[in-house]
């Protein structure tokens, strides 16, 4: 497309005439080329996409897709442009267009900038663009005739925007935040408004009648959007725990994996989503996992302090390491003397309903007597801790073992299911279950610190923090994921090859 030099709204700081894009969190405008996103198949007023700047998007990286136009999305894109370039070319800007000789040859031309759908094969497409426009009069202007004695009757029949303020074009999300100010019935893109009173994510959205510009009446679940909407922590705060021998991963978009928006096209409508299609969604600090312990613990908002009240039972931490050594630090903040804790190092498979120690895949140190346990089996270690303690755990896993050498689990190969507007990787664990019945004691509460700074710092002993695993996971992942697209063909799929 020619495009011209554009204007700079000076309220806004908007740059109009340019491919501009909104982010659905902060609802900022940015240049296309700000974040160097390939603008060879976008339009200016272009308002079918998703958005998410570096800033919101919990992962510090650009989220980017478009998504497949209505007839309604398109002829809006092609007037505002049409009234761009009118107002920057001629002499005497138009406001309204004729359908023949300017909006289907615009919409024809730039066909592929302006949807991911495919170019139909019958020409009844300019039928139903007719069609669209004049049933949408909140929208659109319509003059069917000419004046007597002005324009040929081939010009007609016309078609302009009602809302000539063309920085007034943006994606449906641009009218959450004006939807208390317009309607009090609503949102006017079809969702719950951020803050607002609702049953969440997972409420069903509705779309009100005649929307205005941007929006489309029928909104389609889209989980590569929902599934971007995380709480500051990282994390939903509805989710699936791990449990009955299953294991749930949050999943988010992979920007990497190929043909990613397959999931746009109809052929999918109803089919399980491609596990390929998503990667393992992780937060850059080291937390105390909401999802990976027992429902009847209680975790404090920054994550970093659990309340026991009923019995043992176990939670872990968000990530967990396989080679080199290792510290954090635990705070008893409250032990009554009737109560007691194990704490300690648990692999992901420790049973999360029965004491730390108990299995072989978790090593505690209990507050009575300082007994250790493995495999339920105790042994005297040390003496006895409680309120007040700092304790410190070190551990020094070896370096050149199978498992120190090999990468994460990428997840790619397993279920996807939904669950509150997220999606997760469902993995079988595979262990046997074992129950314990649970005694109601008086509670008690620890807090963790994974450094980097500590209380007590050990001697003579060279180990990192378990902070550090934060992004060190992240670059792990990263890198399984690339030599997944690399090495894996699915359905016929393949990464493109790298290019220097």
């Amino acid at each position: 497309m020619d495009t011209q030099a554009g204007s700079v709204d000076e309220e806004n700081g908007r740059q109009l005439g340019e491919v501009e894009l909104q982010c659905g969190i902060c609802t900022k405008w940015f240049t296309a080329d700000t974040f160097g996103i390939d603008t060879s198949s976008c339009l200016p007023f272009m308002t079918n996409y998703s958005f998410h700047c570096n800033v919101c998007h919990h992962s510090g990286n650009t989220y980017f897709l478009r998504k497949q136009a209505n007839l309604k999305e398109m002829c809006l894109s092609a007037l505002a442009n049409l009234t761009w370039q009118s107002r920057t070319q001629d002499e005497h800007p138009k406001t309204m267009f004729s359908k023949d000789k300017d909006i289907i040859p615009f919409i024809d031309k730039y066909w592929e900038c302006m949807t991911t759908r495919q170019r139909p094969g019958k020409m009844t497409w300019p039928n139903n663009i007719v069609k669209t426009m004049s049933k949408e009069r909140d929208v659109f202007l319509v003059k069917e005739h000419p004046d007597p004695s002005k324009d040929p009757e081939e010009d007609y029949p016309k078609f302009g925007l009602l809302d000539q303020d063309l920085s007034n074009l943006g994606p449906a999300y641009d009218n959450q935040k004006q939807s208390s100010a317009v309607s009090t019935r609503g949102n006017l893109n079809g969702g719950i408004a951020a803050g607002s009173s609702g049953k969440g994510r997972g409420a069903k959205r509705k779309q009100q009648d005649g929307g205005t510009a941007g929006t489309t009446k029928k909104a389609r679940s889209d989980p590569l959007f929902s599934a971007q909407r995380l709480p500051p922590h990282g994390y939903p705060l509805e989710h699936p725990f791990n449990k009955d021998g299953y294991r749930y991963i949050l999943a988010e978009p992979d920007p990497h994996a190929p043909d990613p928006e397959k999931l746009e096209l109809d052929c999918w409508a109803g089919k399980p989503i491609p596990g390929d299609l998503y990667r393992a969604c992780l937060y850059e600090r080291v937390l105390l996992a909401l999802h990976d312990r027992a429902p009847q613990l209680k975790i404090s908002d920054d994550r970093l302090t659990v309340v026991g009240e009923k019995g043992y039972s176990m939670v872990r931490a968000s990530h967990g390491v396989r080679k080199g050594a290792w510290y954090f630090e635990i705070t008893v903040d409250e032990m009554p003397p009737d109560t007691a804790a194990r704490l300690g190092w648990s692999q992901p498979l420790g049973n999360l309903q029965a004491p730390l120690g108990y299995d072989k895949f978790s090593y505690s140190w209990r507050s009575k007597k300082g007994t250790k346990f493995h495999q339920s089996i105790g042994k005297h270690y040390s003496s006895g801790y409680g309120q007040g303690d700092v304790l410190g755990f070190y551990i020094n896993l070896p370096e050149d073992t199978e498992t120190a050498k090999s990468l994460p689990d990428t997840y790619k190969d397993k279920a996807l299911i939904k669950f509150k507007s997220y999606l997760y990787f469902e993995e079988k664990d595979f262990v046997d279950k074992a129950e314990k019945s649970l005694k109601q004691t008086p509670h008690s509460e620890v807090s963790i610190n994974f450094g980097p700074c500590f209380k007590y710092p050990p001697k003579d002993l060279t180990y990192r923090p378990m902070s550090d695993m934060g992004w060190g996971a992240v670059v792990e992942h990263t890198l399984a994921d690339v030599l997944y697209h690399v090495e894996t063909e699915v359905d016929g799929r393949r990464s493109p090859p790298w290019e220097p």
